[in-house]
């Protein structure tokens, strides 16, 4: 079948080039250069006006979440396209699930032909063959999969560090799988060994004294001078060390000289979501490398790091934390860690989960918050539980009003932050900038460094301002409609949640803000376990963000009595009626 464009006017093209390390096995063909000659020769036989070329060099065809893609979508929601042309089906992507997601359903409810040229693809024909296509797509992807851990476990079992190096060590420049010392932060991590094991400090103290000599932390020094990162990735990185990092450290043999690998592992093909592996089956390669401290040293690092440390393991069962990563403090953003006590065994009373970054920023702490674990397990699962059990004109009622708030005072307000943070941020590289200049001048850093990390600053710095410039747009109807879609055809799947688990938590929640808690009128603090108050719990879901327009919360749940509404209204405190702030006593 040839493909046969009889109006060219009518159209406003959008070629895809897409190539993955993997695909450049494929040879000369599958080259960026060629799928460009390819596409162009086409456009010019039929005559065809093309609007932008997108090209996504490097990335998998499993992901569909590739910077030239996702701005070809925003162009097509703009309606700035019409038609997508590819060399193949596989360079759309090779998931089968999703790539005929894209190609049947969300090309032509956007109104965009879509054609590949080897396959003879059209989306204005029957393509009888598409299922087979995308089938035989996704089985290239799993052969090459299972291809690229043959390689990777022949490079662990021969000592080959086939990973992103760790903190204190940079790859060879001769050797792309041989680890060395790195100039900048090896000394770092001898410092850390020799205060833990001659000093006697905690990890707590040797992350307090580092951020006062504003040493940078591991995944802070990657976004700036090492490794590319997403703008969300590198939002994560921390100006600060905290005592797990530290920890972190000191219990890690590669410090030994030791190639460690395959501490983890990916649950699925298709899945980002990654497993611990059992220690014995961990890749261990001995002496692979230089060490950054002796024997000596480690070991008595270790027997200091675990003075006067409790032993918890029979209550293992009950430390684990499911929201971590999830549940962050609403005042300073830092993720809420697990505290508290075992007391006969019980934790569930006496379990917490609270912010730490009080104790870690000294010059800009923040007065940090804390929740009941139990209690906020509860809220999660009745919030959920509400949010399954909604019947068809509920939903239906959501979708509305996300639809008319969607331009609010409100929205326009925090894409103005959003704004302000990332204009802040651009400021703070040009210092950055020009203190590496500064640096270089005086020969703190070499030439090669410098050209690194300013270009690493510039690359940062292009993304920024495509982030601004996306944040003058609103979020369009239909894909607000869309989000709401995915998100309850997950919820399908659940009828009542009994017990709320990890997974679940990560399938329906991205986070959780907890605030500082509203102590009723007169009091200044918590005197007792089951003293009410109030608390703000805001939890944002997958696709759809913030569903309750109130997230104060009484709390503690199951404590006798209600705590006092923030609110115009009326609620019930120990027998005391309160409307609009005056108190009478109820009957």
């Amino acid at each position: 079948m040839y493909l046969e464009i009889s109006n060219p006017k009518d159209y406003h093209v959008a070629l895809y080039i897409r190539l993955s390390k993997e695909d450049e096995n494929e040879g000369p063909s599958g080259s960026v250069t060629n799928q460009q000659s390819l596409l162009h020769a086409f456009v010019r036989e039929h005559r065809l006006d093309v609007y932008d070329t997108y090209i996504d060099d490097g990335w998998s065809g499993t992901s569909f979440d590739r910077p030239g893609f996702q701005r070809m979508l925003r162009d097509i929601e703009a309606g700035k396209v019409n038609m997508v042309i590819t060399k193949d089906l596989s360079r759309l992507g090779r998931d089968m699930r999703e790539s005929s997601y894209y190609a049947e359903q969300y090309f032509p409810e956007h109104g965009i032909r879509y054609l590949t040229i080897s396959d003879n693809f059209d989306t204005e024909n029957e393509n009888i063959m598409a299922p087979f296509l995308f089938a035989m797509n996704e089985v290239y992807l799993r052969d090459g999969s299972r291809k690229v851990k043959d390689v990777l476990r022949s490079k662990r079992e021969h000592g080959q560090y086939c990973a992103c190096p760790p903190y204190g060590y940079r790859k060879d420049t001769n050797d792309n799988n041989k680890l060395v010392p790195d100039e900048s932060t090896a000394p770092v991590v001898q410092r850390i060994f020799d205060q833990a094991a001659n000093r006697g400090d905690s990890a707590r103290k040797i992350a307090s004294d580092l951020n006062a000599d504003g040493v940078i932390p591991p995944l802070k020094y990657r976004v700036m001078y090492r490794d590319k990162f997403t703008p969300k990735g590198a939002a994560r990185a921390s100006d600060l060390w905290n005592y797990t990092t530290v920890k972190r450290i000191l219990k890690s043999k590669v410090y030994l000289g030791h190639t460690i690998l395959g501490k983890s592992r990916k649950v699925s093909l298709k899945s980002k979501k990654k497993v611990p592996v059992p220690k014995d089956d961990w890749a261990v390669t001995m002496n692979t490398h230089p060490p950054l401290v002796s024997v000596e040293t480690y070991e008595k690092a270790q027997r200091n790091l675990g003075r006067g440390a409790k032993n918890y393991l029979q209550y293992e069962h009950v430390r684990k934390s499911i929201f971590g990563g999830i549940a962050v403090c609403a005042k300073c953003g830092y993720s809420l860690c697990s505290s508290g006590t075992v007391y006969k065994g019980e934790r569930e009373k006496y379990w917490f989960l609270s912010c730490t970054h009080q104790r870690q920023d000294i010059a800009n702490p923040c007065s940090g918050v804390r929740i009941r674990y139990a209690d906020l397990v509860e809220i999660v699962k009745r919030d959920l539980n509400e949010l399954l059990n909604m019947t068809d004109e509920g939903i239906d009622e959501l979708v509305k009003a996300a639809l008319e708030s969607s331009g609010n005072a409100d929205m326009l307000k925090a894409k103005k932050a959003q704004l302000q943070a990332a204009e802040a941020r651009l400021l703070t590289i040009d210092k950055m900038v020009g203190k590496l200049y500064a640096d270089n001048a005086e020969g703190r850093i070499d030439d090669d460094r410098l050209r690194r990390m300013v270009s690493d600053l510039e690359k940062e710095s292009v993304t920024l301002k495509s982030t601004i410039a996306q944040l003058n747009h609103l979020t369009k109807p239909d894909a607000i409609k869309k989000d709401y879609e995915r998100f309850f055809d997950m919820a399908k799947q659940y009828t009542h949640i009994e017990e709320l688990t990890r997974d679940t938590l990560l399938t329906f929640v991205d986070r959780i803000e907890i605030g500082p808690k509203i102590l009723p009128d007169g009091t200044s603090k918590v005197t007792h376990r089951n003293q009410p108050y109030r608390q703000s719990v805001r939890i944002f879901y997958r696709f759809i963000g913030e569903v309750k327009r109130e997230a104060t919360r009484d709390l503690p749940i199951g404590a006798t009595g209600a705590a006092p509404s923030t609110q115009v209204g009326v609620s019930i405190l120990n027998g005391t009626e309160v409307v609009d702030g005056a108190q009478n006593h109820a009957s």
